[in-house]
């Protein structure tokens, strides 16, 4: 048995379904069926229940599924440990981070973090928050940077590690500008400019609203964007407002481009989070990279005066 079919039963296991794992992998569905066979059969038993639904484990799946989670934690951790035995090695860090904080937060972080830390590389994956602590169960990146709420799951520990407030963000010139804040009932009136669904500012949003007794279907969302600098740059036309990160307009906002304004009745603060697999054995340069992140006096220096780096 190889670990490329241990992470084919894997991600069958997990996702209930050929095609899906198939495409988790980027292999062909063909392929993964074979192996899914071929493991199987070495074994004598069968570890799936097939239906037209999909497929379920057998309690002898339930059993291997366990110790191929073992497994391949372990020699995740062999690797590492090997890595770093490397006359030539530089530490690696593998970062997943959500679009706010990919695009706006970790540049200026690594900037000042190299200048303590210089012998260390880092790869840096961008997307939203499900998928990124997704990837964190799934070992493709080791360390996750998320905003707002976090999936529930055994294996995700979470730290926070710094607080952002989302705004109501308007051209510089919009009428609701000069009053500095806004209530609900003026905004399901207006034309809104949202991220996609699964992003950690939406959910924040949408969390927030139930609890005031609004759903997001009660505004007019004119437009759903996946990228925060799209988002701006179509509020600073005038087609709309947009409820955005307050660190994400601070150059727009002094440059009077765009106006970032509260709501009286909500307030919509949330937690910038680090997410780690609990199975993992952190590297040294993962324990350092974190201990900066928990540096609050570091931290605020490179939000505070991001023109530094």
């Amino acid at each position: 048995m190889c670990e490329q079919e241990f992470l084919v039963f894997k991600a069958v296991a997990e996702t209930k379904n050929i095609t899906s794992a198939a495409k988790r992998l980027h292999i062909s569905q063909p392929a993964v069926s074979l192996q899914i066979q071929n493991i199987e059969h070495h074994y004598g038993t069968k570890f799936f229940n097939r239906s037209n639904k999909g497929v379920t484990l057998t309690k002898a799946g339930l059993i291997f599924y366990d110790y191929v989670c073992k497994m391949l934690e372990t020699l995740d951790d062999v690797l590492q440990e090997i890595n770093q035995l490397s006359d030539d090695h530089r530490g690696e860090v593998k970062i997943g981070a959500t679009l706010t904080i990919g695009e706006y937060l970790i540049p200026n972080i690594l900037a000042c973090y190299y200048e303590i830390q210089p012998e260390v590389d880092f790869k840096v994956r961008i997307a939203n928050t499900e998928t990124i602590a997704r990837d964190v169960l799934e070992r493709k990146v080791r360390i996750g940077l998320v905003e707002g709420p976090v999936p529930e799951h055994k294996d995700l520990i979470t730290e926070k590690f710094w607080h952002d407030e989302l705004v109501v963000v308007v051209p510089y010139h919009h009428y609701w500008a000069a009053r500095g804040s806004v209530t609900l009932n003026e905004l399901s009136k207006d034309r809104m400019i949202l991220r996609e669904v699964g992003s950690g500012t939406r959910k924040v949003l949408e969390i927030s609203l139930k609890e005031k007794g609004f759903d997001i279907s009660d505004f007019n969302i004119s437009m759903e964007l996946g990228s925060t600098q799209s988002i701006k740059q179509v509020v600073a036309t005038g087609m709309g407002f947009t409820i955005i990160s307050a660190l994400t307009v601070r150059k727009e906002c002094e440059e009077k481009i765009l106006k970032a304004i509260r709501i009286q009745d909500l307030y919509l603060g949330r937690d910038l989070n680090i997410l780690t697999n609990a199975n993992n054995t952190k590297t040294k340069e993962e324990r350092y990279f974190i201990d900066f992140l928990h540096n609050r006096d570091a931290i605020e220096k490179v939000l505070m005066f991001p023109d530094r780096y």
